[in-house]
C-alpha cells in the first residue's frame, strides 16, 4: 500500500516538475502562476501545496530534479571509458538530455544569467556537480597525456558545459532536422582543436 502511495505521489511530483517547466519556458517564473501549472499538470491547486510549500521550492526542487538527472547522465556515459572517449560520451549525453529536456534546457540557459533569484546559490551549487565530472574526465585527460598539461582543467570543463548546452538548444530551435551525429562531430571538432592549442 505505501509503495503504490509513494509511486503516486513520485508520479504527481514528476507531472508537476514537467508542468512548471514547459510553463516557465514557454512565459518566465514571474508570469507562471500556482493555478498554471496546477491546470498543466492536470491536479488541483492544493497539491501543488501539499508537495512543496511555495511555487519557489517548486522550482527549486525542479532545479535539483533536472540537474541531477544531467549529472547521473554524465557519470553514466563516462563510466569506464579512457578520456578521450569519455569526452566524446560527455558531448553525446548532454546533447541527448537536452533534445530529451528542451524546455529544462533553454530554462537552464536563461536561469544561469539571472542572478538576483533565491535559487541562484542552489543553481551555483547544482550546476558544479554536473561541471565536476566533466572535470574529472578533463583532469585524467591532461594525466593521461590526451590533453596539453598546462590546460585550465576548470575553465576547459565550463566550456565545454557551456557550449554543449548552446549548441544543443541552438540545433533544437534552428536547426531541429540536423541529425544528431553531425552536431555531436561538429561540437567534437571544436573541442579536439581547442585541446590542441
Amino acid at each position: 500500500m505505501t509503495d503504490g502511495r509513494s509511486r503516486r505521489r513520485e508520479d504527481t511530483r514528476q507531472r508537476l516538475f514537467v508542468a512548471a517547466v514547459e510553463l516557465i519556458a514557454e512565459q518566465g517564473f514571474s508570469a507562471t502562476t500556482v493555478d498554471d501549472i496546477a491546470a498543466r499538470a492536470g491536479v488541483a491547486k492544493g497539491t501543488i501545496y501539499y508537495n512543496f510549500e511555495s511555487k519557489t521550492a517548486l522550482f527549486e526542487e525542479l532545479l535539483r530534479h533536472g540537474i541531477g538527472l544531467l549529472t547521473a547522465d554524465f557519470r553514466a556515459a563516462v563510466d569506464g571509458l579512457p578520456p578521450r572517449e569519455a569526452l566524446a560520451a560527455l558531448v553525446r549525453a548532454e546533447l541527448q538530455y537536452i533534445r530529451r529536456y528542451r524546455a529544462f534546457a533553454q530554462l537552464l540557459l536563461s536561469e544561469m544569467w539571472r542572478t538576483n533569484r533565491e535559487w541562484q546559490q542552489t543553481l551555483r551549487l547544482l550546476r558544479g556537480e554536473a561541471i565536476e565530472v566533466i572535470a574529472e574526465t578533463v583532469r585524467a585527460g591532461v594525466a593521461s597525456g590526451d590533453l596539453p598539461a598546462d590546460l585550465d582543467v576548470r575553465t576547459a570543463s565550463s566550456a565545454l558545459f557551456g557550449v554543449g548546452l548552446v549548441v544543443a538548444v541552438d540545433w533544437l530551435v534552428f536547426q531541429p532536422e540536423r541529425p544528431i551525429e553531425d552536431v555531436q562531430e561538429a561540437l567534437l571538432g571544436i573541442v579536439r582543436r581547442v585541446a590542441q592549442t
